[in-house]
């Protein structure tokens, strides 16, 4: 689309000359998306003095923002694909920002933007880039003897409580993402049993969420019965564990190495590309598809009473030959298996739908049995 005469951004929807304030008015709801073929041209806005880039979580290049003519109106023209969700922020000099016009945000610093074909995320609250997200109040110290270190655990009743559902990366369902109120919406809807949320916050994760033991025997030995004398309501033998990316990829290696204590597990595009080295390696995503994960599921190790759904990105090219190997492995090896795409990227933006979806779907047979 060209952007010329008075009222440039009139395709979409916008009215007024840019910079004036009848203009910013209308502009108050960006960004805004035309179809553009067989995707969508997605206008970006920012109202400021300085240059700034538009910088995508991981979808896209970053893409500066040009200036209209001597206005504060800065403006980027973003061809997107059909059925994407994606967090983005605003880089000016080196500090990051939320979109102010944007009142779908992710923590003090991001925004989420997504096309309108995107599939909707029922219980997630569009939340502000300033809005304070609520915390459960139970907080539990935990000093690891076998990680090093302390962390702070905290631990939410959704319904009152229920099985244990164990969030890697806690700390990002609490700060950016509102978990606690997505499944406290999912439990009073009727689509989950009450459950019991533990944010479990990461240390290092190149070197937790690897194909190692150690975090969870420490999560047998010392986050589980340090959870059980809170005195929250907890049932720790019907334990969902829910992980992305890295930690996905824990996840898995837990319900396959520790069947004891892992039987139901929700992962969103877990990093089974991994191999010891690969982190740290110029191309982590070039190794054997599977990695080190798929060697180990090849030896058809008995995963009969394992539940797991498998969410990957339907954007995330390079990952899906390595998660699509690994989620047919699984199956073979025995387990109750469930695949889906969400429309997104390597995001936190569109694995949240799923989390909650398939942490449901994890634990249907509890309720049916």
């Amino acid at each position: 689309m060209e952007l010329t005469g008075v009222e440039p951004f009139a395709g979409f929807g916008l009215s007024g000359a840019p910079g004036t304030d009848a203009f910013w008015a209308a502009a108050a709801r960006t960004p805004a998306s035309v179809p553009d073929g067989d995707g969508w041209a997605t206008l970006f806005l920012r109202r400021g003095s300085e240059a700034a880039t538009v910088v995508f979580e991981s979808w896209s290049d970053p893409v500066p923002l040009r200036r209209w003519g001597a206005t504060d109106c800065w403006y980027a023209e973003v061809r997107m694909p059909a059925r994407l969700r994606v967090t983005y922020r605003f880089l000016v000099g080196d500090a990051a920002y939320a979109d102010p016009l944007n009142p779908a945000g992710a923590g003090g610093d991001r925004s989420v933007a997504a096309t309108p074909d995107a599939p909707p995320q029922p219980h997630w609250p569009a939340v502000g880039a300033d809005a304070v997200l609520p915390l459960p109040r139970t907080r539990l110290r935990w000093t690891s003897e076998r990680l090093g270190g302390r962390r702070t655990v905290r631990v939410h009743a959704a319904g009152g409580g229920g099985p244990v559902v164990l969030l890697l990366d806690g700390d990002d369902w609490l700060y950016l993402h509102p978990a606690t109120t997505a499944f406290d919406s999912a439990v009073a809807s009727g689509e989950m049993p009450p459950v019991t949320l533990v944010f479990l916050p990461a240390g290092d994760r190149a070197a937790e969420f690897g194909c190692r033991p150690g975090l969870w025997e420490a999560v047998r030995d010392e986050v589980l019965p340090l959870v059980a004398r809170s005195g929250v309501p907890a049932e720790r033998d019907r334990l969902v564990v829910a992980g992305q990316s890295l930690g996905g990829l824990s996840a898995l290696y837990a319900a396959v190495e520790f069947p004891g204590l892992v039987s139901r597990v929700a992962c969103q595009s877990p990093s089974v590309w991994w191999t010891p080295g690969a982190v740290h390696g110029a191309d982590p995503l070039g190794g054997p598809p599977g990695g080190a994960l798929a060697a180990r599921l090849r030896e058809r190790p008995d995963l009969s009473g394992l539940r797991i759904a498998f969410d990957v990105g339907e954007h995330e090219t390079r990952m899906l030959p390595h998660c699509a190997l690994v989620e047919d492995l699984t199956e073979r090896a025995g387990a109750t298996v469930r695949v889906s795409r969400s429309a997104s990227g390597h995001d936190r933006a569109g694995w949240r739908h799923a989390l909650v979806r398939d942490v449901a779907w994890a634990l249907a047979r509890d309720r049916t049995a």
